[in-house]
């Protein structure tokens, strides 16, 4: 993709700034002393603020969001997938902010009521369309159909449960609760755990062939290591730090539910399987390398 290009639209992703400060500078002589700027789900004002501390609050917000956006998408060498995704999904949220602001100034100044649900659409839509973008970068090619040669699960029933619990409470609170703004967040919270444990309960499975090894869950495929890729692998240590599940993004990626696993060093970057039983991965590579040969 055309580098001037790239950065122009991330550069426009700034016109919030003047958009916002425009639309405070075309109502600032109306604005009464005191900003009702914060609302519950059903658009009735909770909280109030002088028009210069929600000006600048709105305005610093907004600063910071862009910053962070642009240092991501400036950085970010690979237009891929995931960086149109990060770019989509930065403008939604940047746009929110300036749709928030215009509309604590139109209730302010007309009685216009504020509506969540069009920030809460676009943000899950957003939400979705960025994870399917980092699912979706760096998933090689379908390898080759062949027979295959071995299959492995690495799953965690224990991670499972952890998620599963906090996931059943806030389904209960989903449930019981009166306030459409919780059980709003608490049921998409929900969901997100939901989908988690399950993933963590039923595992990834790797899958070896004589063209490759490929990583799938809930039968998608989430990356394919052709066997003419794999430079070297060894058994190797996972930190907690970095996390459980799928991390990593671009070159590279990790599929881990424990501490233990294989890293495989390819000719575009790294992949590590975990496992907590490294010694089967490694015969199964040699397995495929051999039968490659």
């Amino acid at each position: 993709m055309n580098r001037t290009l790239w950065k122009g639209l991330v550069a426009t992703m700034w016109l919030a700034l003047p958009a916002i400060a425009l639309s405070y500078w075309l109502a600032w002589d109306r604005l009464p002393s005191r900003l009702a700027t914060h609302f519950d789900a059903a658009g009735r004002a909770n909280g109030w603020m002088l028009p210069e501390n929600s000006f600048v609050f709105g305005l610093g917000v907004t600063v910071v969001m862009l910053v962070i956006f642009t240092i991501i998408l400036t950085l970010w060498r690979n237009r891929g997938a995931f960086s149109w995704a990060m770019l989509g999904f930065s403008y939604v949220l940047v746009g929110v902010m300036v749709y928030a602001n215009d509309s604590i100034l139109n209730y302010n100044l007309h009685g216009n009521p504020v509506r969540p649900w069009p920030v809460l659409i676009a943000v899950v839509i957003a939400s979705v369309a960025l994870v399917a973008g980092t699912l979706g970068a760096k998933r090689g090619e379908d390898l080759p159909s062949g027979p295959v040669l071995a299959e492995e699960v690495h799953a965690s029933p224990a991670w499972g449960l952890i998620l599963g619990i906090p996931a059943a409470i806030e389904l209960v609170v989903t449930v019981i609760s009166r306030n459409v703004g919780l059980r709003i967040g608490m049921g998409m919270g929900a969901a997100v755990l939901f989908l988690a444990a399950i993933l963590a309960w039923s595992g990834f499975q790797y899958i070896f062939s004589d063209a490759g090894v490929e990583v799938r869950a809930f039968g998608f495929r989430l990356q394919s290591i052709p066997v003419d890729q794999i430079r070297e692998y060894a058994a190797d240590h996972w930190s907690v730090l970095g996390g459980y599940g799928i991390r990593g993004l671009g070159d590279c990626r990790a599929y881990v539910w424990s501490n233990t696993g294989v890293r495989i060093k390819t000719g575009t970057g790294q992949v590590f399987l975990g496992h907590r039983d490294p010694e089967r991965i490694i015969h199964d590579l040699d397995v495929l390398k051999q039968f490659a040969h």
